[in-house]
């Protein structure tokens, strides 16, 4: 993969998970799923784990302006692997600064569900923030599919608590503010 074609997705907007992998590199990948599955989960489980941080990571990196400080609500699994890459210093830089599209650190802060809540105006905010990422995604990676719910908070909410198809949530637009 070219630095270029990374930087210029393909029209679609579709980055599969090879394409992520290459960002990471197939050695630190294989690592970090290896680490994953020594916290007890199962291979396909931690593949996909370790994938939709990458899927998080390019999202917060291509997308600053958007996503500027907002609660992106992938679960806690997913964090416990970003920890994981900020260990290992010289790779997690060169992916942020030279292989992820915003070329910049990406900084970490932890914050709860709960007290990002308390700390936030209400539903309303929480859903104008959770319609700006999706639709993001969607355009980068496509739909959510059944893999996509154990890994995303607000997915599994949208699918689980109120009813919606993994196509209906797939299809949501951002709210339009102003």
């Amino acid at each position: 993969m070219t630095t270029e074609r990374m930087e210029h997705p393909p029209v679609q907007g579709r980055l599969s998970s090879d394409d992520l992998i290459e960002l990471l590199g197939a050695p630190l990948y294989e690592e970090v799923v290896a680490h994953v599955q020594n916290s007890g989960y199962p291979e396909p489980h931690a593949r996909r784990q370790v994938l939709e941080c990458l899927r998080y990571l390019y999202l917060v990196s291509r997308y600053r302006d958007q996503l500027a400080g907002l609660f992106l609500p992938v679960e806690q699994h997913v964090d416990e692997v970003w920890h994981y890459l900020i260990l290992q210093t010289r790779e997690y830089r060169a992916l942020c600064e030279e292989r992820l599209p915003g070329r910049v650190l990406i900084e970490h802060r932890s914050i709860a569900y709960g007290d990002y809540q308390q700390e936030q105006p209400g539903r309303e905010r929480t859903v104008e923030e959770a319609l700006r990422w999706i639709p993001l995604y969607c355009r980068e990676f496509g739909p959510f599919d059944d893999g996509a719910l154990p890994h995303w908070t607000i997915v599994r909410f949208l699918h689980e608590r109120m009813d919606l198809s993994l196509p209906e949530i797939s299809a949501l637009s951002p709210l339009s503010t102003g």
